[in-house]
């Protein structure tokens, strides 16, 4: 037990107990019952949705029965990334927490603070109890959802019918002394390149670019970290202007929300060709590195030769037809708003790349604050890799959350900061996506704000969560709820 001895004991408790629970996107069947499980141990009203999806309702504190009812939200699965060296099965395996001063981060892997912090928040509150002591609130109505990070497809099928909240506080950002007030919509964007196998004899090698810092790309887009794809498409065109060979398979990437730091590449060729292979390979690194000297200073380049002599690879005309793709398509930031400034307006980013036995798929995801520009970047793609024979369709399509200057919840919660702090909260809009647009949708005329600890390097092994930003914040928040009346 890595953390109970730090405050807020009764949040970092929650914290750990979901820790330990295996929780990646599309496997969250074990957080859903335990939330479950919670509220029957504390004879709370509950649903779970047949998604997974969880609702638990909480009567209002005494003297607080005629105020507004409260939404509390956070998304229950997280990001699951690794590094090589990490032995961790995250369908059956706990996270292994460590700290380091302020720190609390997972041995190698990704921490799940985002959302687990929002989860293990809400459930303190649940569980406070109902007397003098205990937490003041107004009637609350938590609502946790499954699978946000792969295109908030709990929020979508959430049924919002049930619930009667006017406000609603997302604990999804991760920057603690910000109320983020609206967001991007998403899109993800499929394509499928179909190929033909052709058998090939000869000499295989595995190229394998990593070191990168990767990161959200919806947060941290703007800071122009490498994509492992696109560097990838860039080193299998400068191969082809050296020497022919044949490519069996391109992959990298696990999540489409996340840049990837990781692509490989198996590939065929004459065996008098590796020295070339082997220089062409150690350029691209210098070169790499002296464009990204700044976000990823420590990109490598490795080729491996393997042992193979027989083998398939894809046709020549579709390996081109890929090498195209990856070298062609849009990624990174496509433009900035006018509106407000450093504000990120519209991006894409490749996160996935897979081989599959007949076709390779690539993931793109999708973001704009402008729905017609979603839409505009979205038939770009769809346009460009249909015109080489491929297919696209979309998914997890979700809508923007925008501005309400008249939100009562804003004026509370910044009032309640400037008491506390001596100084107003930053209000701002973000670029990456949050389950707010789609409530919001849902329940017309609900006010939202989102807010969050720190949180550094999201959906990398190197997450880490500050200890005592979880516990401002958490006194914060606790304010908040005593306020609305």
């Amino acid at each position: 037990m890595a953390i109970l001895d730090f405050e807020p004991k009764e949040v970092f408790y929650y914290f750990e107990k979901i820790c330990g629970i295996p929780h990646g996107s599309s496997h969250t069947d074990l957080i859903s019952n335990y939330l479950v499980n919670f509220a029957k141990e504390h004879g709370l009203k509950f649903i779970q949705e047949e998604c997974g999806n969880v609702i638990i309702f909480k009567e209002a504190s005494k003297g607080y029965e005629n105020a507004p009812i409260l939404i509390l939200q956070g998304h229950m699965d997280m990001v699951c990334e690794k590094d090589e060296e990490a032995d961790i099965d995250f369908l059956k395996d706990g996270l292994q927490l460590q700290v380091k001063d302020d720190d609390i981060f997972a041995n190698h892997t990704t921490l799940g603070g985002d959302d687990g912090i929002a989860v293990a928040y809400i459930l303190a509150i649940l569980a406070s109890p109902d007397s003098e002591d205990g937490i003041k609130h107004p009637a609350l109505e938590a609502v946790f959802t499954v699978d946000e990070e792969i295109g908030m497809l709990g929020a979508s099928a959430l049924d919002a019918s049930v619930l009667k909240g006017s406000m609603l506080i997302n604990i999804d950002s991760e920057e603690e002394g910000i109320l983020t007030t609206s967001c991007a919509g998403g899109v993800v964007g499929e394509v499928t390149l179909p190929f033909h196998l052709t058998e090939v004899e000869g000499v295989s090698y595995e190229l394998l670019i990593e070191g990168l810092n990767g990161g959200h790309s919806g947060v941290e887009i703007h800071k122009e970290r490498g994509n492992a794809n696109i560097l990838m498409g860039r080193l299998l065109f400068e191969i082809s202007e050296r020497m022919g060979f044949g490519l069996s398979a391109v992959s990298g990437g696990l999540k489409d929300n996340a840049i990837p730091r990781v692509a490989r590449a198996v590939i065929w060729l004459d065996e008098e060709n590796q020295v070339i292979l082997e220089e062409v390979a150690e350029k691209f690194v210098k070169t790499i590195r002296n464009e990204y000297r700044v976000s990823d200073s420590n990109v490598t380049v490795k080729v491996h030769r393997q042992e193979d002599v027989q083998g398939v690879m894809i046709s020549p005309k579709e390996k081109e037809m890929l090498i195209y793709i990856l070298r062609n398509l849009p990624n990174g930031v496509q433009k900035m708003s006018m509106d407000i400034p450093g504000l990120v307006e519209t991006s894409c980013n490749l996160g996935i790349v897979k081989t599959l036995e007949d076709s390779v798929k690539l993931q793109i995801s999708i973001r704009s604050s402008v729905e017609s520009e979603k839409r505009e970047l979205s038939d770009k793609i769809r346009y460009l890799t249909e015109f080489l024979g491929c297919n696209y369709q979309e998914y997890g399509d979700y809508a923007g959350w925008e501005y309400n200057p008249d939100s009562k919840l804003q004026k509370i919660m910044i009032e309640v900061y400037e008491k506390m702090y001596g100084k107003q909260p930053k209000v701002e809009a973000v670029h990456a996506g949050l389950e707010c647009g789609i409530l919001s949708a849902k329940l017309p005329g609900l006010q939202c704000i989102s807010i969050g600890p720190n949180i550094l390097d999201i959906h990398t092994p190197k997450e880490r969560l500050s200890i005592s930003s979880t516990k401002r914040v958490w006194e914060y928040v606790k304010a908040v709820l005593s306020e609305i009346k």
